[in-house]
């Protein structure tokens, strides 16, 4: 009887597939499963690849936790000052998630040139800026040398760059109105660097230079800034990081997240969550709905083959196992090929950017893509352990199977 048992379940899992009635079915199946992983893979990567590089982008040119006087809380402008001689500064070592601090400050003003003016927001950055968070914008020039005195060089958005016509070496009159309100500082600046970060807030309004300008216009002390900019390790831990640095500040400071500061933008990017999720029950309802179809034409086609094993002893969870295997053989074919077609696309998307995107929508100018080995592997695990515990529904048909009456069955 082992022998029969052995070969009548080897003839249901290799032959069944082959059936002329049931093959387009499990073919549609298997092209669901496919179809299912492979928009599953792009939404996931695509939703969470956005996320991360809008972070990016607020935090390269903000930091993660903004720590100003009061006065200047709700605003881009500092005007008053803050002394760099403070416990957490230059190294914030009280609150264990904090990765870097930087001492900035910002001032309005306009360059004007034969053909136009344009309004900008210079900000002054100290030695110890972080341009590496910059340099993957850089589409032309190099980053400012300000390590040694003062110096006029200074780096400006490719926007700004070709509103104001102007490009590397020229040099850009700058003018900063007195806060008296009465007459302006002048300063002749020299781009050497044009960046663009696809962020229009950003790209339409800064050219980043020396602090020491500010400091110098404003009449500040050496020691004093307009503001501190903290990296924290971990996105993920900005809610609490923010909270310890706020504990850690004097009361006089005030310090704000950037999810605090950009409200709309980080709310906007919730929705991508909303939106990979609802993608992803959607496309594993309909795999296993295509799944269950396809084991049911199975289950139907082989009525006489489960009689017959009845007959020789095999119970119903056997017999169930059967086409269940059947339908996990399925279901892996269908992840291949969903898996290969869905990662081959986001790496030709990830190195050669074909899919380009509106910066004034998305805050990007190519749709960027999050390849996590480990978010592959779960949600091609999910999807399989999902369609198994549905299909042992279906499956419960076979107990139903009387053995006299299937063989019987014509």
């Amino acid at each position: 009887m082992n022998l029969e048992y052995f070969i009548a379940k080897r003839l249901i899992a290799a032959k069944s597939y082959k059936s002329s009635i049931s093959s387009p079915i499990i073919k549609i199946a298997i092209v669901a499963i496919a179809l299912g992983i492979i928009m599953m893979l792009v939404s996931v990567a695509t939703g969470v690849g956005l996320q991360n590089k809008i972070r990016e982008k607020v935090a390269a040119f903000n930091g993660h936790v903004i720590i100003s006087n009061y006065d200047d809380n709700q605003s881009q402008v500092n005007t008053v000052p803050i002394s760099t001689e403070q416990d957490f500064y230059p190294k914030f070592t009280s609150v264990p998630a904090v990765e870097h601090i930087q001492a900035v400050a910002n001032k309005t003003g306009m360059i004007r040139t034969e053909e136009t003016v344009e309004g900008v927001l210079f900000k002054g950055v100290g030695v110890e800026y972080r341009w590496n968070n910059l340099k993957e914008y850089l589409v032309k020039g190099r980053i400012p040398n300000i390590a040694n005195k003062r110096t006029d060089e200074v780096l400006i958005s490719e926007f700004l760059a070709n509103r104001l016509q102007l490009t590397i070496q020229d040099t850009c009159r700058t003018y900063f109105i007195k806060d008296s309100g009465s007459g302006y500082n002048l300063r002749s600046f020299v781009i050497v660097g044009i960046f663009n970060s696809g962020f229009q807030e950003f790209d339409a309004n800064y050219v980043i230079g020396d602090l020491r300008h500010i400091q110098q216009i404003n009449k500040w002390k050496p020691t004093e800034v307009g503001a501190f900019e903290v990296f924290i390790k971990d996105f993920n831990l900005i809610e609490t990081a923010g909270q310890a640095i706020y504990k850690e500040i004097p009361p006089t400071y005030n310090s704000i997240t950037i999810q605090e500061k950009y409200f709309s933008i980080f709310e906007w990017l919730k929705l991508f969550d909303f939106n990979i999720i609802i993608i992803l029950v959607v496309m594993i309802i309909v795999a296993t709905i295509n799944m269950i179809v396809a084991l049911l034409v199975l289950i139907l086609e082989r009525t006489q083959m489960i009689g017959i094993l009845k007959a020789l002893g095999a119970n119903n969870w056997n017999i169930r196992k059967i086409f269940l295997y059947n339908a996990s053989y399925l279901i892996l074919r269908g992840l291949f090929w969903g898996n290969a077609i869905g990662i081959g696309l986001l790496f030709i998307q990830k190195y050669f950017e074909i899919i380009k995107l509106p910066p004034e929508s998305y805050y990007v100018t190519v749709a960027p893509v999050d390849i996590n080995p480990i978010t592959i592997i779960a949600l091609n695990l999910g999807t399989i352990l999902i369609c198994l515990l549905v299909l042992l529904v279906p499956s419960y048909i076979i107990t139903k199977i009387s053995p006299v009456k299937a063989i019987k069955f014509n």
